[in-house]
């Protein structure tokens, strides 16, 4: 059986404790996975700053080739995977087989994860507003006449990741080209895209003791949170929350991403339904950048409809089909809390489910040990309905009546929105909002995104804080 270490320090570390990973259709155990403990973790962050060190000794340029051609390895070479060899048609077959999410998307993240680390001076550039990179050698230097000093903020950076959907690993990516070691916990399904990552590093020459791989607990994963200087944290809101006001923690929760459509524009809904579809429904609708709900101003009803009737035409294929559309849950319970939930809250007067009226069959699927939920649009007369701000892990959307003037203060957080407006006093508000993480103005869906403007967080600014700095006779 396929065994995967855990890698402290640059060396493997078999345990005596392993979790085993089965494949979401058959049951068939595909690897056991080795786990580290607390105490573990917090013996191997003390010794983050020698790992530090030998990143810094490295020159700038010499470091993102090396990044650079990580990302060749990872998408062509035959890599270690613990006492196996791995291609990456093989990687992407485990990686879909525990995850549940199909082949296609596994191959089409994977290249999310690939292009970053290939082109990680443009990634770098757009983090740092085009900082030139070789100050981060020596700490200080001038640039367009002004002197610029940057020091880091922690010794070690700390990612607690999910199962969910392995183009979330393209954010975490660039830390070893920013001179900070990192210590990743993976998800439970899906420890093959960080262990891959490590892989291409190492072989493209990162110092070993600079990526560290540790499967663990909740505990476990406590102590990376509170021991690293700088971590990001992937969970539901139950998962964040307690971590909402500490700054060392850069959280990826829900998006709660929406399309608003202004007033000046929705008499035209029909040709926006394209690009809101997509926005719901790319990727499985597994991701935080996905829509979650439809704000407009008049017409709910029509283009809820319409929305139910593309998305209607989605359903159940084979996790290797390359036409699939929608992932699996690699545990089968999920789906069912989720359409119970769902169902709940539609006893509430006020919402419909316009999605499963269209299809005339249950948005719950199973077979055998698989289960899939199929899209779910929900028309919601009024923005307070349960069901009007709720993100699930599949295509859901809400659709939701609002004034214009009212939608900006009442949308609440929201991770992308993509305002269909050229009306210049809208769109003003919009630039001014404290809710939009990411404002897209037009009809752009929400899963485009450019790579040189993060649409969370700022890797660089997590992990770097500008200092006061001056010099005489040195």
């Amino acid at each position: 059986m396929l065994h995967i270490p855990a890698l402290r320090l640059g060396k493997p570390y078999t345990s005596l404790n392993k979790t085993q990973l089965v494949h979401h259709v058959t049951g068939e155990t595909i690897a056991e996975v080795s786990q580290v403990n607390g105490s573990q973790i917090v013996r191997d962050i003390s010794k983050m700053e020698e790992a530090r060190n030998e990143l810094q000794a490295i020159p700038m340029d010499k470091l993102m080739h090396m990044v650079k051609e990580a990302g060749r390895i990872f998408a062509t070479d035959t890599l270690p995977c613990g006492d196996q060899m791995q291609t990456f048609e093989d990687y992407i077959r485990n990686l879909s087989s525990t995850t549940g999410s199909p082949m296609v998307f596994c191959r089409r993240n994977a290249g999310k994860v690939e292009y970053v680390l290939r082109n990680i001076d443009t990634i770098i550039a757009g983090l740092t507003r085009g900082l030139d990179m070789s100050i981060l050698d020596t700490g200080h230097g001038t640039q367009d006449g002004r002197t610029l000093c940057f020091v880091p903020t922690c010794s070690s950076f700390g990612a607690i990741l999910p199962s969910n959907s392995p183009g979330v690993h393209s954010l975490w990516a660039p830390t070893p080209a920013l001179k900070i070691p990192l210590i990743l916990k993976p998800g439970r399904e899906e420890p093959w895209t960080p262990f891959r990552v490590i892989q291409a590093y190492l072989k493209a020459g990162i110092p070993p003791a600079a990526v560290n791989f540790c499967p663990t607990d909740h505990a476990g994963a406590g102590e990376i949170l509170r021991g690293t200087g700088r971590s990001m944290l992937f969970g539901d809101s139950t998962t964040t929350d307690p971590y909402k006001n500490d700054h060392r923690v850069e959280l990826h929760g829900p998006g709660y991403s929406k399309v608003l459509i202004g007033e000046d524009k929705i008499a035209h809904w029909k040709d926006y339904i394209d690009i809101i579809a997509e926005s719901i429904a790319a990727n499985g609708g597994r991701s935080c950048i996905n829509v979650s709900a439809v704000w407009v101003p008049s017409h709910g009803k029509e283009i809820a409809h319409a929305l139910s009737e593309k998305l209607a035409k989605i359903q159940v294929r084979a996790y290797d089909d390359p036409h699939a559309e929608l992932a699996a849950f690699a545990n089968p319970d999920v789906p069912d809390r989720i359409s119970g939930m769902i169902d709940n809250l539609l006893k509430t007067p006020g919402a419909t489910d316009t999605t499963e009226k269209v299809r005339g069959t249950p948005r719950l699927v199973k077979e055998g040990r698989c289960a899939w939920l199929l899209p779910a649009i929900v028309h919601c007369e009024t923005y307070d309905h349960p069901l009007a701000n709720k993100e699930f892990l599949f295509p859901y959307a809400s659709v939701v009546e609002c004034p214009q003037d009212d939608m900006v203060k009442l949308i609440g957080p929201t991770l992308v929105a993509t305002a269909i407006t050229e009306n210049k006093d809208f769109a003003h508000v919009l630039l001014n909002s404290t809710n939009v993480d990411r404002l897209n103005l037009g009809p752009i869906p929400t899963n485009r995104l450019t790579w040189d403007q993060p649409h969370e967080g700022n890797l660089f600014t997590h992990l770097y804080k500008q200092r006061a700095y001056q010099q005489s006779g040195f």
